[in-house]
Formats: structure tokens, sequence, C-alpha cells
């Protein structure tokens, strides 16, 4: 028997319209799987049901009074809101005990857009500190843990919202990606994540945009859930760095996905070049998988170099560790609570403040020269298909414990490919196509050219079509 949770978000928004289900129902139903399950798996930092009830109260005098073609397009939809972001007047603990009590005055502009499209908030997902870790474990909450094995790392850092999604606790979720924080968890929790093309959803008005390495995404089952969330977050704000090309008037990232992308030039590698990171059998074969799919449906797939040493001198991941620790080092924190944030955050904090700004200058020139150049390497494919981590899910707790430095270099070598893509700012995203012989998920990365999301989804739904990945769920799902 179908369950509301087995419904896509555009179904589920499809029947709040006609009337079939109304948003309270759909509410309590998410709430009381999250009251359930999340304990055992941290999905939540913060769970707001008073709130979120109140909410779907709304949406449902709405349908009563107004007409289907007048309500918004999420209507009635629970979406949870990573605790990066604000959501106001709920705390915003950027998952650091030093912001534990800290309440956020207002919305971020992407927030203040699902909410205009009707979207219910059942709560703030759980992140590590500042999103600064590929995996989410923080002093503030419960560790999340993997729906298809609670002993295995859901990723991060939008941990969180891949376990409130991948186990049932609501149809889609918002995340955000500065180095694969979308990509990593889709990747291991079998979803569907994409990040946008840079500038294409604003970090207005508190989120600075710096060299614009982070962009808010969506975290789905399904991809046209993904359009749709994309569609409602999309725009720009005056004063955003960063801006992309809006689509044609009248057109929508939704209508992609109906649309066919035509035989495409894919380039491909699945090697880290003078990094020398080892690749672990499964993800290669998995890799090789997606290729066939890929050759199948029709595709030209041609191997690429990856992109190393002839774009980037050598000194990407040197570079980007100093993009990196810059970053850590936004978040204000008052000097005397300093003591209290996590080790491998106090480590980068260290760093940045001892990094020289013409070391800085440099770091950010060599990386924008390796992108002109990588740009010019790859402009005659339409998109570039790479792994998404080096390795299958790690245990919780495989990354921390043996100190910092330690951690960082765990890190890097879990995801070698994500970070070069928020460098560029290309759109890339997470298809969930295959598992391990033990049943983990392994995403497989596509990357577009930039500005490119409308043929990515188009892809994208060509994929979801030849090898269906919804229906293969984690335990906890018929729980």
């Amino acid at each position: 028997m179908t369950q509301m949770h087995d419904l896509p978000a555009h179904r589920l928004a499809a029947m709040v319209r006609s009337r079939e289900l109304s948003p309270r129902e759909i509410t309590e139903h998410v709430l009381v799987r999250t009251e359930r399950h999340d304990p055992g798996h941290g999905a939540y930092i913060t769970v707001i049901a008073e709130k979120a009830l109140e909410q779907a109260q709304y949406a449902e005098k709405r349908v009563m009074s107004d007409t289907p073609e007048s309500l918004p397009p999420l209507l009635g939809v629970p979406v949870p809101i990573k605790d990066l972001d604000l959501l106001a007047g709920v705390r915003a603990t950027y998952g650091s005990r030093v912001l534990a009590d800290n309440t956020a005055p207002i919305d971020s502009d992407t927030v203040a857009r699902l909410r205009a499209a009707g979207a219910v908030f059942p709560g703030k997902t759980n992140t590590p500190e500042f999103g600064s870790s590929c995996y989410t474990e923080n002093d503030v909450a419960p560790p999340a843990r993997n729906p298809w094995n609670p002993e295995l790392s859901p990723g991060g850092s939008s941990g969180g919202a891949a376990v409130a999604v991948a186990a049932g606790l609501a149809p889609v979720a918002h995340a955000s990606d500065g180095g694969g924080s979308i990509r990593i968890p889709a990747s291991v929790c079998g979803l569907f994540g994409l990040k946008p093309t840079r500038g294409r959803i604003s970090g207005a008005p508190v989120k600075p945009d710096l060299v614009g390495l982070s962009t808010s995404g969506p975290l789905t089952r399904h991809v046209a859930d993904a359009a749709l969330m994309l569609d409602t977050m999309s725009g720009n704000r005056p004063g955003d760095y960063y801006t992309a090309p809006p689509l044609p008037p009248g057109e929508t990232f939704a209508d992609h996905v109906r649309r066919e992308p035509g035989r495409l030039r894919i380039g491909h590698y699945a090697h880290t070049g003078s990094a020398g990171l080892p690749v672990h059998p499964d993800v290669l074969a998995a890799h090789e998988s997606t290729l066939r799919l890929l050759a199948d449906l029709g595709h030209e797939v041609e191997e690429i170099p990856e992109p190393g040493d002839a774009h980037f001198g050598g000194t990407f991941s040197d570079d980007f560790a100093v993009i990196w620790a810059a970053m850590a080092s936004a978040t204000p924190v008052p000097a005397e609570r300093e003591p209290e944030l996590g080790e491998l955050n106090r480590w980068l904090r260290e760093r940045a403040r001892a990094l020289p700004v013409p070391e800085y200058i440099a770091a950010c020139v060599r990386l924008q020269r390796g992108v002109r150049s990588w740009m010019a390497a790859t402009e005659p494919y339409d998109a570039v298909v790479t792994p998404v981590l080096a390795q299958p899910p790690v245990p919780v707790g495989y990354f921390a414990g043996d100190g910092p430095e330690e951690e960082f270099r765990r890190m890097t070598a879990f995801t070698p490919f994500t970070s070069v893509f928020n460098v560029t700012g290309q759109p890339s995203m997470s298809v969930p196509l295959h598992h391990a012989p033990d049943g983990a998920p392994i995403g497989s990365m596509v990357t577009g050219r930039m500005g490119g999301e409308p043929l990515l989804l188009s892809l994208a739904a060509q994929l979801e079509r030849a090898r269906p990945w919804a229906d293969r769920v984690p335990p906890v799902w018929h729980d």
C-alpha cells in the first residue's frame, strides 16, 4: 500500500491543489515519522512541530478558499531547512555549541522564496559546525546516521538534510554545497542532489559571496522534485557578486525534465592525477557502469584528463585548502568563545589568521587561471562524468579523533572529485545509479557547462527513466 512518504513532492503538491490530501495530513505524517525515527538517525538539530502545524493549517485555509490556479507551487509540502540558513524565529546554530542559543531574526532569501511558494518548515537539519566538514557530527546534536546503515555516515555538510529525505522524514530538503556538501550526502544516501551554477541562487541577505564556492540547492528522491525546488529557489538580489542568467521568459527547469537531452558528447575521468589518491574498486565499477549506461542511451563517451597539473599546476589541493580555511573564519565568533569551537574549526581559523594576504590572493589567482584552462579544455563537452567520492560510505567517527590535520587529510582523500566544481562554479549533480555489493549507495557525478542546469536535468531524467531508483529504499522506510 502506498504511504504518504512514498509520494514525490510534486505529486503531494498536486494532491493538495486537488484537495485529495490536506497540508495538515501531510505535515502530521512527516512529524510522526520524525518523532519515531529521528532519535536514531540525527536528521534534525531543531524540530518545530507546532510552527509547522500552524503553517499547514494556514495552507489548508488557502486550499479551501483560493482557486487551484492561484495556489503557490509547494503549498503544503514539508521542506526542512539546513541549519546554515536563517529561518525567522527559529534557532540558527550553524552546527556550533557557540551559537546554540542563537535565534534567526529574519528568513534568508532562499527560505523566503520557499515560504512564498507555500512550503511548510518542519525544522532545521543537522550540519557540522559552520559546514566545514564532509561528515555531520557536532556538539549540539547527535551525529547524523545513514538510513541505509546507521553505523555509516550520511556525509556532509548537508548530512541531516539527506537523512531526512532518505529516511522518509521529508519529501525533499533544502541543502547547500561549498565543497561537495550536496553531492556527497546524495551519493552515500542514494539521493539525487544538484549543486546549481554559481549565482543561480542568492545568498542574501547575510551570506557573503566571497569567491563563490557555496550555493543552496535541492536534495530529493526524484529529478522532477529537484527541478521544482530549483524553480522556487532561483533568483538574485541587488548586491549579489555573482548572478546566473535566468531562463527565457515562460520557461521553467521543470519543463526540461520532460524533454529528451538529445545525443550528447560526454567526457569522463576517474583518477586523481598527481594527487595519487586511491579510488575504491566499488567506486570504479559504479563509474564504468554509468559510462555503459550513457553509451547505451546513445551518447558519445570519451575519456579526458582530470583537472590536475595541466590546468591547476599541481597546486589545486593546497590552494583550495587556503580558501577553505579563509571561509571557516567568516562566521563571527567572540574571541572569548573561540576555545569552545570544534577542533577542526579552531585549526582552520588559526590557519586563516596566520595566512598573509598576498598568499591568499596568490591562491585565488592560481585557481582562477586553472578554471580558465579547464573551461577551455572541456568546452567541446556537454557534460563531464566522474565519481562523486573516492570511497563508498564510511563509518560514523571515521574522520575525527586523530587531530585536525589528519582529519582534513582524510576528508581530502574521501572527496577528491567534488570541490573543483565549486571552484569552477559549474552546475554539478550526484545521480543515485548504483549500490555497492553490501548495499551501500554510490552516486555518479555529472557536471555541465555554466548555466547548464536545464540540460543536466534532462539527462538526469533520462537516466532516471532508464534505471529507476526511487523504489529502492532503506529498511527504515517501511517502519
